[in-house]
Formats: C-alpha cells, structure tokens, sequence
C-alpha cells in the first residue's frame, strides 16, 4: 500500500498565514518580532568601537587644550571673515564652546555657541550608543531605521539649518555689541 506523498502536502504560506490569523500570538509558529534590540554583527561592533574612540580622542584633545596642555591656535589659523567684516562667521566660537564642552562648562558651551553645543551633545549621545554596541553588542533597530528613513541629505540640510540658527544668534550678540 503506497501513498503518494505530494497529495498530503500543505502549502506552507497557507499554514502560516492561518497560524497568524487564527491562533493567538503565544500559540504562532512564525511570531512577529517585537524586540527593538538584535545581536550587534562584528562589523557594527567594529564600526561603533572606531566611532567610539574617535569622539573620546576628539573630546580627550579639546579637554587638554582648555587645559592648555595643547595649542589649537597652532593648528587653527585666525578667523579671516572675522578679521575681514569684522563680524562673527558661522563658525565663529564652535572650537571655543566644544573646548568648554569638554572641560564640562556646559552651560557655558550653549551660551558661546548653541550650535556647538549641539553638536557635542549628540556626540555624547552617539557615544553613549556606540559604546553599548562595541562593549555589549546590542544593536538597537532605530539606528538602522533612522539612516535609511531620513537620507544623508535630510541630516545634512539640518547641520546646515543648525549652523545657521548658531551663527545667527553669535551674529545678534556681535550686531548687539557693536550698537
């Protein structure tokens, strides 16, 4: 007495679907993935461990020079727009707020240059993440889908908005100043 097989078999897309639409989440075979965390691969635990170690060496030299074991004044020249118009440029004050950023006047940073300020928060908070998927390979899902939702270009059109509204509020103070 032979069966033939193939007549007893089920489509499997039609199984799991009914598995997910009749039977209660405990009771699915193929349970929606709820978790926002997933195992961190080698390579995004690389890439965090360099971005990591980037930021606390660019923090560990902006700490030095407030404390001035470092000159940037060698390495950065003088701002010519500044020395030009005799103005702030958009720029103007970043290294300064940064520096006092990382000396931990922090409040200090926002009034210098609100711009500068944000800058290095978000680094702290990059940082923070960056350390979690280096150390304990935890890999959080927004990240992924934040990158591929916003585009480079959105995040780099913001930078530019931020710098902006910087350079407006030390162009104000300088306007202010001068008046």
């Amino acid at each position: 007495m032979s069966l033939d097989i193939s007549c007893y078999q089920l489509d499997t897309l039609t199984v799991l679907s009914y598995c997910n639409t009749v039977m209660q989440t405990g009771q699915q075979i193929n349970k929606p993935d709820k978790s926002q965390m997933q195992r961190a691969s080698f390579r995004q635990r690389l890439a965090a461990g360099i971005i990591l170690l980037t930021v606390l060496a660019g923090f560990a030299v902006l700490y030095l020079a407030g404390r001035g074991a470092i000159d940037l004044g060698r390495w950065l020249d003088p701002c010519g727009f500044k020395q030009r118009y005799n103005l702030p440029c958009p720029a103007c004050g970043m290294t300064t707020s940064a520096v006092a950023f990382a000396g931990g006047k922090i409040i200090k940073s926002l009034y210098i240059q609100p711009a500068a300020w944000l800058f290095c928060s978000v680094l702290v908070v990059g940082a923070f993440f960056a350390f979690i998927i280096a150390v304990f390979g935890i890999y959080f899902r927004f990240i992924g889908r934040f990158f591929a939702e916003v585009g480079v270009r959105y995040i780099i059109l913001a930078v530019i908005v931020v710098v902006l509204a910087g350079w407006a509020v030390t162009l104000s103070r300088a306007l202010a100043a001068k008046g």
